[in-house]
């Protein structure tokens, strides 16, 4: 965000209108000029450009003159440094790039906003863009901003995610998730605290640091709580254990969404015709080729790796596995019945 060289271009402006204020109302009073002379006067004696005097001065106006030079070139050339870094900074850029983002923002519907772009929210933030899932990050941090802004695909608010109009700048009440990944458990109960309050049906996931949080956090508002450290203990053992399968599911996991997808696939909008039908009935493997590798009942219990008698019914959610065309025909059987 260049705060800094916007903060000096701010000075550098109240300098230099001081200045000129000074000036005109100097040679006004003084030599008694009207406006436009005494404006006209100021200019090109602040910036030295060696015209000759509008009028002849009094000898007051001589000296207030030579004091008006003296004081304001300092001025006037740390204005013009001033403004040049400004602009070769790609201040001027960044503000017009934030234009754009604010607008593109305002459109979104469903997107999912992620607080932290640090090393968890920077990976959250490319899985989910690689699904194409619309993310607006917030970010108050300079360091990760400048990263930020060098991606032009980045949507993104600079500000301090716990308060509620940084928020709301990222249209929380159309979104559909909140992912927080504060580096300090404090700052993720008030994100989560905040959010809920604002879109009490918005889901939220937040990371969590130290054990005792998990129950603070949900007593909060958040649906899930990610324990970084403990999941990263238990996957160093099962690549002990288990290497293999930790090897193969990571293939399928960090796959591009191309060429293979691990979707789940709600069966509210199921056409009607196959409510209540199996998963023999509707020959999904030879009619997509995707695979129901999971299923989620209404209550919550999760059926691994279904028999084809098991029957479907509209609070169902499915787990397929499959290429992206293969997990587009499975959607295409299920919510129109084409191919069946």
């Amino acid at each position: 965000m260049k705060r800094e060289s916007i903060k000096s271009a701010y000075i550098a402006l109240t300098l230099l209108i001081t200045a000129i204020s000074i000036g005109v109302a100097g040679y006004m009073v003084i030599e008694g000029w009207s406006f436009p002379k005494a404006f006209y006067m100021t200019i090109i004696t602040v910036a030295t450009v060696g015209f000759r005097e509008v009028e002849p001065l009094s000898t007051v106006g001589m000296y207030f003159t030579t004091f008006l030079i003296v004081s304001s070139f300092g001025i006037f050339a740390y204005a013009v440094t001033t403004f040049i870094r400004y602009v070769v900074d790609g201040t001027f850029r960044h503000i017009f790039k934030d234009t754009r983002v604010k607008r593109k923002i305002r459109k979104l519907k469903n997107h999912v906003i992620v607080c932290g772009y640090g090393r968890n929210g920077k990976q959250a933030v490319h899985e989910l863009m690689d699904h194409k899932v619309p993310v607006v990050i917030v970010e108050n941090n300079e360091t990760a901003m400048e990263m930020i802004l060098d991606d032009p695909n980045l949507l993104y608010v600079y500000g301090d995610a716990t308060k509620d109009e940084v928020l709301e700048m990222c249209y929380i009440n159309n979104a559909k998730a909140l992912i927080t990944t504060l580096p300090v458990d404090a700052d993720n109960l008030l994100v989560v605290l905040t959010a809920r309050e604002i879109n009490p049906t918005l889901t939220i996931i937040s990371r969590g640091l130290d054990e005792h949080s998990d129950s603070k956090l949900r007593r909060a508002g958040a649906n899930n709580i990610i324990m970084s450290d403990k999941i990263g203990g238990q996957r160093m053992a099962k690549l002990v254990t288990q290497p293999d399968i930790v090897e193969f599911l990571d293939f399928i996991m960090l796959q591009s969404s191309e060429n293979m997808a691990l979707e789940e696939i709600s069966c509210k909008q199921i056409a009607k015709c196959f409510d209540g039908k199996s998963i023999r009935e509707l020959d999904i493997r030879n009619e997509s080729g995707a695979n129901i590798i999971g299923l989620r009942r209404e209550d919550r219990s999760y059926i691994v790796n279904p028999i084809p008698e098991i029957v479907l019914t509209s609070k169902d959610k499915i787990f397929a596995l499959g290429t992206k065309s293969q997990i587009a025909k499975l959607k295409d059987l299920l919510y129109k019945g084409i191919g069946f």
